[in-house]
């Protein structure tokens, strides 16, 4: 389970949660202590409460639940109505290109809400203050990645796939802190639509954004991708994020902050 590496030693857990592998690597004197077991257990069980309140696959969960009238949102979990507002205010910060609120129904009836392209790297961030401060740890949750690397310990490098070739890495990012987040086409086939027509964008087959915050890195990636053609000139007016995009011809393109490997 551990192998030391040049003075530190790094360990790795992975759970299947939302539907997704979730892994966290952590870097350390020592990442098998029993504080570290405890920190990353309640990192998990924190990112099953998470699935609990929001999945909108389980008809027990709480979204489900008030989506039907069942609940209201006084009675809910307050973390119900705070991603709902958050996802409000995604939806003015992207334009309306990000939009939880009016999603088509698969079964063709009102439309729903449906906060799932908001809530993973919400929730992958605001858990990961289980993780241990004193340790470095990059946590990797479907491909959007969120780093940590304290004093002492090196910087992550951090790899964006590539759309076309299996198993191929495009790009490669070296971060001490921050995000990476990826849309695209490759894992979920046509799963994102522009709002604003209803039908999937053209022009591109990834989005990929790098910035402080998981939740907004995530979230601009979707609002990007759905853009189409235009996400490359949208993400450059995004200030602390960067974004490199991959054309539906093959071209890769970035933002003018996009680091240098």
């Amino acid at each position: 389970m551990t192998a030391p590496v040049a003075g530190f030693v790094q360990r790795a857990w992975v759970e299947q949660i939302m539907g997704l592998p979730i892994s966290v690597h952590l870097r350390g004197a020592d990442p098998a202590t029993p504080a570290v077991e405890a920190a990353v257990t309640a990192y998990f069980a924190e990112l099953r409460r998470a699935d609990d309140i929001f999945s909108t696959y389980r008809a027990d969960s709480e979204i489900s639940r008030w989506q039907r009238g069942e609940l209201t949102l006084a009675a809910a979990d307050p973390l119900l109505g705070w991603v709902l507002a958050s996802c409000d205010q995604a939806f003015v910060r992207t334009r309306g290109f990000f939009d939880a609120r009016s999603l088509p129904d698969p079964l063709g009836g009102a439309p729903r809400t449906d906060p799932s392209g908001l809530v993973k790297g919400w929730a992958v961030e605001r858990t990961a203050r289980r993780l241990p401060a004193d340790h470095g740890w990059c946590v990797n949750a479907g491909g959007d990645v969120l780093v940590h690397a304290p004093d002492g310990l090196p910087a992550w490098r951090v790899g964006v796939e590539d759309p076309v070739r299996d198993g191929k890495i495009l790009r490669a990012v070296t971060m001490r802190r921050g995000a990476l987040a990826t849309s695209g086409t490759r894992h979920r086939g046509t799963h994102i639509v522009d709002p604003h027509t209803g039908q999937p964008p053209t022009g591109l087959r990834q989005v990929s954004v790098l910035g402080p915050e998981l939740l907004w890195a995530d979230v601009y990636a979707t609002a990007a991708f759905a853009r189409g053609a235009s996400a490359l000139e949208w993400l450059a007016t995004l200030d602390g994020y960067e974004g490199l995009v991959v054309t539906s011809d093959g071209r890769v393109r970035s933002t003018p902050g996009w680091p240098i490997a």
